[in-house]
């Protein structure tokens, strides 16, 4: 999960925007590299506080110096195991590195938050020994983590309280997600008392994570009615942002951000939802920044594909939609998902002929590639009539004709790549590939589009102009209904 400098700095803009109040920019002392995309952030302005990460050692702490921080956030363990096998520390040595690292950043002129690691499988008296001890040496905040995720929403609620009556500073929590707690916990330590919530995008994070930041706020926000600062309907394009920077796909059945978060295929829900969204939806999708959208496929209704299909502007009757259902359902009987492109030609043959505008029509592309060469395409489009032409380069000959087709999307809509799916029907190096496509717009509608053939290029190809040409005639619809 490693990012370079300037993608660092991308991550904390779209931070900032979304409007977080404290950005950790990073651990300062492990290289170079990490030290001058701190050092970019900072010198950025952004209204968010900037944070560096550091041990209660003199080089990481002078090392967040160097990079301008005006906040730090020290760590060191407190749980015997850690002591032990890791710091090979006493309890009194670990006692006295903590007090003399506060005291050593505060005269720096830092504001200091404090994090006893592993507090979760901390001695509850030795911990709370530490706690009083920094406070007393000037820490501006403490903080409890639940560094390998194995507390409940109970204890951490206890820790809290009796951390605050201790010392009276405001507390933060930072929770793993090793055992699926880390939304749950992170909510128990803010209803506790605790001030502050140490939150990751998508819950990225070691090993299985931290608390997800959109689904902390959105809890507090709807069932607890918490107040925040963050601009709830960026979360999704932040989620997007961070996911396609990171090469950290997000799952679909993630709660608030997961592409299936706001998606129904069963026949029961799309009805119910349908007439009142409130019906299996517990927020309303634009709170987030999403759109709902139904799924055709073997649970689908009739209800549900005359919704999708009024979307383009088509009403068959009765009997049509009754042949429709069946058919798109014989072919998720296969095991296949049915994709928007794949719904209307079932609909054009069950209704004979009924034709499909097609805004962009593929003239030609060609491709380049080899060992030593950066892969190019050039395509060339008719859009409305006028020819269009556009040149990308990519990590192969695939992705370089689609980013040359999305340019060309682009410019008439904001339409961008969603998903890109690529299987194997056939063995051998002659193998029949599908390719399935998903492309969203700036309103977040989604179009999915799936060819097959031997050229994967020209599958691939064919399937975006087939998605795009789908998305146009639906806006286009949408729009006219809105005039």
């Amino acid at each position: 999960m490693s990012v370079n400098s300037e993608q660092k700095l991308q991550i904390a803009v779209k931070l900032d925007e979304l409007g977080v109040d404290t950005i950790e920019a990073g651990f300062p002392i492990v290289s170079s590299g990490e030290m001058q995309a701190i050092r970019s952030i900072v010198k950025q302005g952004l209204n968010a506080e900037v944070c560096g990460l550091a041990r209660a050692v003199k080089s990481d702490i002078d090392a967040a110096l160097a990079c301008d921080l005006k906040y730090v956030h020290l760590f060191l363990a407190t749980s015997d195991i850690h002591m032990q096998y890791k710091l090979k520390m006493s309890r009194q040595q670990v006692l006295e590195n903590s007090v003399w690292a506060i005291d050593y950043a505060k005269k720096h002129g830092l504001r200091v938050e404090f994090s006893a690691e592993d507090a979760t499988r901390s001695d509850k008296e030795f911990m709370g020994t530490v706690f009083r001890a920094v406070a007393e040496a000037g820490a501006d905040r403490l903080d409890i983590p639940d560094t390998v995720g194995y507390a409940t929403p109970e204890y951490i609620a206890e820790l809290v309280k009796s951390t605050k009556l201790a010392t009276n500073v405001p507390i933060s929590m930072h929770c793993h997600d090793d055992l699926g707690f880390a939304v749950a916990n992170t909510i128990a330590g803010i209803n506790a008392g605790a001030s502050c919530a140490q939150v990751t995008i998508n819950g990225i994070g070691e090993r299985a994570g931290n608390a997800s930041l959109e689904e902390v706020v959105v809890a507090l926000q709807c069932l607890y009615h918490r107040q925040h600062n963050i601009k709830t309907e960026l979360l999704y394009d932040t989620s997007r942002f961070v996911s396609n920077i990171m090469g950290i796909i997000v799952q679909p059945n993630k709660a608030i951000i997961g592409e299936n978060a706001f998606g129904h295929e069963s026949g029961i829900h799309t009805h119910g939802i349908i007439n009142n969204p409130l019906t299996y939806e517990p927020i309303k999708p634009e709170m987030v920044g999403r759109r709902r959208w139904l799924q055709a496929g073997k649970h689908a209704g009739a209800h549900g594909i005359s919704y999708m299909l009024e979307e383009f502007g088509i009403r068959p009757t009765k009997e049509q939609i009754h042949q429709i259902v069946e058919r798109q359902k014989s072919i998720a009987d296969r095991g296949k998902s049915i994709t928007t492109t794949e719904l209307l030609s079932i609909t054009s043959e069950v209704m004979q002929n009924y034709k499909f505008e097609e805004k962009l029509k593929l003239y030609d592309f060609h491709t380049v590639t080899g060992m030593n060469i950066i892969p190019t395409a050039v395509v060339r489009l008719n859009s409305n009539g006028n020819d269009v032409i556009a040149s990308e380069t990519g990590v192969g000959p695939v992705d370089a004709a689609l980013k040359a087709i999305q340019k060309i999307a682009g410019q008439l809509d904001s339409i961008k790549i969603h998903e890109y799916r690529l299987e194997s029907i056939t063995g051998g190096s002659d193998a029949m590939a599908e390719v399935s496509v998903k492309i969203e717009d700036k309103n977040g509608n989604i179009v999915s589009a799936r060819k097959s053939g031997e050229d994967i290029v020209i599958a691939s190809v064919e399937a975006m102009i087939d998605a795009i040409n789908k998305m146009m005639l639906k806006k286009m619809l949408l729009s006219n209904r809105a005039a």
